[in-house]
């Protein structure tokens, strides 16, 4: 015990040599800030990401943390049971102070990490303000800042960005799951990734300028970390990884390289910055349709399901416009649909050898008893505090395969508000990680002013925050920008070929596929007891993109490759990034809209400064040929592919910026990666009348029609609102009610279920506790039937009408259900439902059958439908059996326990409710934080109103 106080000690002094102290550098002062006190942000749980060997080891024994890595959440989670009473007043409560510049009593500390840079701390919450009198020094400490608060966490990064993660962190099946996944969407040799980065040098001034930052931020970063390893103040993960001995200090950090920050971008891009791709997927649906109906009854049942361009959609641009794109034309040429029962997903894994050979399913069912028992044995003096810290993965498997619905934003013009002005609160729903996946910062510096978030890793911009009189925020839009083709497989020496052939016709010669190989192996570290093993993951690479499965068209073996617009150009859009944190190129939305354009991932980017709002939706969205039909596999022909495709470069013609959907001062905004526009075909299945975006569209549109001007409180408080309001409560509950409701309960037991689900409707479907703090919800036996009965309900309702093989084949497609603890799935199938498994995640209700529901009891109920099912499902049409199907389904799901209906995990006991609800902040490094109260809202969120201009 002596020797640990005395590395607490140690330790301690280093950390304070590291970061300075306030009275040996004046904190510079601050400048061109038009926000008036009106802008305000949060990203919890907090600022510092960074915590040593002691920290962690300090964190297990006796709970205690280092300063500013959670002292965001409270005030983060508070808000949800808080948010009715909330005055412009007491937003100061939720969010923090996001003025430019550090106000000098209020400074923790300044450091000079070289002579034209400062990084100034504040003592509320330890955010780096940069301040650089070149960019060169900007961009330097923007790095040196960068590798203080996120150094493992970048670290983490690129290896996932290689497909190395379990080679560096340990082989638990959660990475291994996390860097197939990876490998498999973006498999990138150290030549693509250099490519990307001699693209950005040949990008003209603008790209010459980034390369220049990146390499400045890179020079920051890999000074703080040899200053770290040298002073042993560095992250403790890398000790209890084994790469670096805590006694002896040898081992090393390798140095970061521009390379890196292209593996980190393209992580990035694969989870918040691409669409479609699931045309296989909708084959096998359309394949199940016509198979049960026939071939012109099944076209049409798939295409209902597909609600494409569902005329009951909800719409972030819904002035009228019209933004036509991607649609499945009339008669479409070059389908390539696949033999019936032919179609399996490619190899990935070769030559497994050790823990490797076990079952994901197997090794993380190891590894959750493996946590258990350490739980409940570790005593208070176990000097191994740390170990088996990461046994569970230091990220989600499932981070990229599970759907992911992030981010949202609300947005009024001047002309509906209290003072004139703009108000927008919007941000990034990323998730919950301890340590945030985003950092804070400010950074101010020639050509360079913005606060706000940025992934970590590539942070030389801010990603989404403000400017001097301006703010900028996006959701993910998932645009379809990526289309499968078909290629017909072939042998160079004319024997038999099989759906295992490594080589396809291009035109009419046998060329081979390029193959793509990573070697992965891990041993056993005090943080991941996961047993020695190793394995290959191999994807083949084609001219027309990744080969994702195979299978036969009229008996002859395909190979089916995924051909995605922004592969191999994850990097181009640091030139739009640039432009946002400018202001000399925001000054406009115009201006706004020429910059967001740059960005190639699949964005909506929303923007606000003291009098215009504008909204423009990004993406390289490919030009393709009019007959093609881009939600299903195309025939790999030249007449079929690309407008101008070079597939050498992966680059062709694109739609062009004016066919993006795109406004400027419309009345209000409002996204939560629902449809952008009118005609701008959505690339998945379920866009249709009910959508987690109507509880903001509801809210926003009753405050601007509602004849009083809007505060920034109104807004906060409307966001506030749908974050806790269970989407199926408010939007579908009155239907199923209606059904019910037509004839008399006469079972007294059911009636009074009906009756708990009515008044908890009635009282605004929310799920929220009591009173804060209780862990209890209010109307909680309502919420536990409606979480019971919607995957009875839902089965029920379609099954039996759509057959067994249709049903799984749209489940495959899109999940019944996401619930707030990721529990009550039904039915799933492939990877659909992947983040229904997902617990603790905050977000919910994006992915789910609520508008089928919807649409099917209003044709039932006789009402109208625009855009309807092609067939009535429920009670096969009969509104008396149908409301039968529904009382028996209520009756079962009334009767399933607490325990039944949330099972528990890890982390919360059976039958908790609240706590199955609620949020963890999933530790990717050594320190934990609490949970708070479930809440359906964005990661990092700004709230912003500006009051003038340069």
């Amino acid at each position: 015990m002596h020797r640990c106080t005395r590395v607490f000690v140690t330790l301690t002094a280093v950390t304070a040599l590291a970061f300075g102290s306030g009275s040996a550098v004046a904190a510079p002062k601050e400048s061109g800030d038009y926000c008036g006190g009106q802008c305000s942000d949060i990203l919890p749980p907090g600022e510092n990401g960074n915590a040593t060997l002691a920290d962690i080891l300090g964190n297990k024994l006796f709970g205690t943390r280092p300063a500013h890595t959670d002292d965001q959440l409270a005030a983060y989670g508070n808000l949800a049971g808080d948010y009715q009473g909330l005055t412009n007043s007491t937003i100061e409560n939720y969010f923090n102070d996001a003025s430019f510049g550090v106000p000098q009593d209020k400074v923790a500390s300044v450091q000079r990490p070289r002579a034209d840079v400062t990084i100034t701390r504040d003592k509320a919450r330890g955010i780096p303000h940069i301040k650089g009198t070149t960019r060169e020094g900007t961009e330097y400490g923007a790095g040196y800042a960068a590798g203080q608060d996120r150094l493992w966490l970048m670290d983490l990064f690129r290896h996932v960005g290689r497909g190395e993660l379990s080679s560096f962190a340990g082989g638990a099946a959660a990475n291994r799951q996390l860097e197939q996944t990876f490998w498999a969407a973006a498999p990138y040799t150290e030549k693509d990734l250099q490519r990307q980065v001699d693209t950005i040098a040949n990008s003209g001034p603008d790209g010459k300028r980034a390369l220049g930052d990146i390499n400045a931020y890179l020079d920051g970063i890999n000074a703080y970390a040899a200053k770290a390893h040298k002073q042993r103040n560095f992250p403790g993960e890398y000790d209890l990884t084994g790469h670096i001995d805590p006694i002896t200090n040898a081992g090393t950090i390798k140095p970061f390289k521009a390379t890196d920050l292209v593996a980190i971008a393209s992580v990035v891009g694969a989870l918040f910055g691409s669409g479609g791709g699931g045309e296989v997927t909708s084959a096998l649906v359309k394949q199940a349709a016509e198979q049960r109906y026939g071939r012109e009854r099944g076209d049409a049942v798939w295409r209902s399901f597909r609600e494409e361009n569902d005329p009951e959609a909800n719409l972030t641009v819904h002035d009228g416009q019209k933004f036509p794109y991607s649609a499945s034309p009339a008669n479409p040429e070059g389908v390539a649909m696949p033999d019936p029962g032919s179609v399996q997903p490619q190899q990935e894994i070769y030559d497994p050898t050790g823990s490797a050979v076990e079952k994901p399913e197997a090794a993380a069912q190891r590894a959750s008893t493996d946590a258990k028992t350490r739980a409940e044995t570790r005593g208070s003096g176990d000097r191994n505090a740390a170990k088996g810290i990461f046994d569970r993965g230091v990220l989600p498997g499932n981070l990229l395969s599970a759907k992911h619905g992030m981010s949202n934003a609300l947005v009024v013009n001047g002309k509906h508000t209290d003072d004139g002005h703009p108000i927008a609160v919007f941000g990034p729903q990323t998730g919950y990680f301890a340590p945030q996946l985003l950092m804070l910062e400010e950074l101010d510096g020639p050509g360079i002013h913005s606060r706000g978030a940025a992934f970590a890793g590539v942070s030389f911009y801010v990603e989404l925050g403000r400017g001097e009189n301006y703010s900028w925020s996006a959701t993910s839009a998932s645009q379809d920008v990526t289309d499968t083709f078909a290629m017909r497989l072939c042998e160079p020496d004319g024997s038999p070929v099989t759906k295992e052939s490594d080589h396809y016709l291009d035109g009419d010669r046998c060329v081979p596929m390029e193959r793509l190989e990573r070697a992965d192996s891990w041993k056993p570290t005090i943080a991941d007891s996961t047993p020695e093993g190793s394995y290959k993951l191999v994807m083949y690479r084609t001219k027309y993109g990744l080969v994702t499965h195979r299978a036969t068209i009229g008996g002859k073996p395909v190979a089916y490759a995924s051909q995605r617009s922004s592969y191999l150009h994850e990097a181009d859009s640091i030139i739009g990034f640039g432009k946002f944190n400018d202001p000399a190129q925001m000054r406009t939305p115009q201006d706004f809209q020429r910059a967001a354009a740059k960005v190639n991932y699949t964005f909506n980017w929303f923007y606000a400064n003291d009098q215009h709002t504008a909204y423009y939706n990004s993406g390289d969205n490919p030009d393709r040929p009019s007959t093609v039909d881009p939600n299903l596999p195309i025939t790999a022909e030249k007449r079929y592919e690309w407008r101008g495709w070079n597939p050498e470069a992966n680059t062709s013609q694109t739609t062009g910026f004016a066919s993006h959907p795109q406004s400027i001062d419309q009345d209000y905004y409002i996204s939560w990666n629902n449809k952008p526009a009118a005609e701008y075909t959505s690339p998945g299945f379920g866009d249709g009348s009910v959508y987690r975006s109507n509880l903001l569209e509801d809210r926003v549109r009753a405050l601007v029609h509602g004849g009083r001007p809007i505060s920034r409180a109104d807004l906060v408080k409307a966001m506030a609102d749908a974050s806790v309001t269970d989407l199926r409560g408010e939007d579908v509950l009155p239907k199923l009610l209606k059904v019910i409701d037509s004839a008399p309960v006469t079972d007294p037991a059911l009636r009074e279920t009906v009756e708990k689900l009515r008044r908890w409707q009635r009282d605004g479907a929310k799920r929220v506790e009591t009173k804060k703090s209780s862990q209890v919800y209010a109307n909680a036996d309502a919420i536990r039937i409606m979480d019971a009965w919607w995957p009875l309900l839902t089965t029920a309702e379609f099954k039996d009408g759509m057959g067994a093989p249709l049903f799984s084949a749209m489940t495959s497609a899109l999940q019944l259900n996401e619930s707030p603890s990721g529990g009550q799935a039904g039915e799933k199938h492939g990877s659909a439902g992947a983040n229904e498994d997902q617990p603790h995640k905050g977000s919910a209700f994006q992915f789910g059958w609520w508008s089928y529901v919807d649409k099917d009891l209003r044709a039932v109920l006789g009402e109208p439908v625009s855009g309807p099912l092609a067939q009535k499902y429920c009670g096969s049409g009969d509104l008396a059996g149908c409301r039968k199907t529904l009382l028996d389904t209520l009756a079962k799901a009334a009767a399933q326990s607490p325990e039944e209906v949330y099972p528990g995990d890890e982390d919360c006991k059976a039958g908790q409710q609240w706590c199955a609800d609620s949020i963890i902040h999933r530790p990717m490094g050594g320190v934990t934080d609490g949970k708070i109260t479930w809440q359906n809202r964005p990661t990092y969120q700004q709230v912003v109103q500006f009051t003038g201009h340069p």
